[in-house]
């Protein structure tokens, strides 16, 4: 099987220009967006546990508990 190569594509000599105000204010939305590492240290078996269930929803385990933080802390504020 050949490589294939986006400059062998018919077209390519047409490429889209970048309208670099857009890409600069893309950019700043996606600055904003950043999460902020933090650290918790869990029980190494729930971690474990954690990694199975994530694995199962074919998501990363770390976006798995940011979930969970997200949602258990929208569920405490409703309660409160």
């Amino acid at each position: 099987m050949s490589k294939r190569y986006v400059k062998n594509e018919k077209g390519y000599e047409k490429a889209s220009t970048f309208d670099e105000k857009k890409i600069a204010e893309a950019m700043k939305r996606l600055k904003a967006k950043k999460k902020v590492p933090t650290s918790v240290a869990l029980d190494p078996d729930l971690v474990a546990e954690i990694k199975v269930a994530a694995e199962e929803r074919s998501v990363p385990y770390q976006v798995l508990l940011r979930m969970f933080i997200v949602d258990g802390f929208k569920r405490w504020q409703k309660g409160a």
